[in-house]
């Protein structure tokens, strides 16, 4: 096991952690990307990157259980880097069926770069804000009447309860969220996704 790399890895994610613990604290996550937050996720996205170039994916074998897992949270949180997510998840998929990662960390990684390209997630973990009623939901589910099946495959737990509708929020609070996710979806194509 490399220590120096699983310590640098665990602090990289303790920093993302940090950060984004802050801006709840202060009110500011929640909307567009915070610049502060967007710094973090760009710097350990691009040292994510060079650690790949130079030792391939850090699985637990060279990084410990908790080294791995920071690894996992940096590329989920590399969205701003498409070519790195999508290597990534090729990466995790093949470490994953080696047993080098829990296969869970391979699944939410599928769904975020399945989110993040338009099309329905096989797992269940990627939610958003409904602009009707404001509750939060599953982003669309590929076989939603497969998804605890599929998640059980990966060890995740059964789907949480999906909220009924509820009633209609205010047009300026739809209006709002409506107007996040299009802010979201510009910088998104920007940075390379579809």
């Amino acid at each position: 096991m490399d220590e120096t790399l699983r310590a640098e890895l665990v602090a990289m994610r303790a920093e993302d952690l940090r950060v984004r613990q802050e801006l709840v604290d202060s009110g500011e996550l929640g909307g567009h990307y915070v610049p502060r937050m967007e710094k973090v996720h760009r710097r350990n996205a691009l040292r994510l990157a060079e650690i790949i170039s130079t030792r391939g994916w850090p699985d637990q074998d060279l990084v410990g259980a908790d080294g791995a897992e920071a690894a996992w949270l940096i590329a989920q949180h590399a969205m701003g880097h498409p070519d790195l997510q999508q290597q990534t998840l090729r990466l995790l998929k093949d470490c994953a069926e080696r047993g080098g990662v829990p296969k869970w960390h391979y699944a939410y990684l599928e769904d975020r770069v399945a989110m993040l390209e338009h099309r329905a997630q096989r797992f269940g973990t990627q939610w958003m804000d409904d602009p009707r009623d404001g509750c939060v939901r599953p982003w669309t589910l590929a076989e939603p009447e497969r998804v605890d099946e599929l998640r059980a495959s990966v060890g995740l737990k059964p789907l949480h309860t999906i909220p009924e509708a509820g009633p209609d929020l205010p047009a300026e609070e739809q209006q709002a969220i409506l107007e996040n996710r299009r802010w979201w979806e510009e910088w998104l194509a920007s940075r390379g996704w579809k």
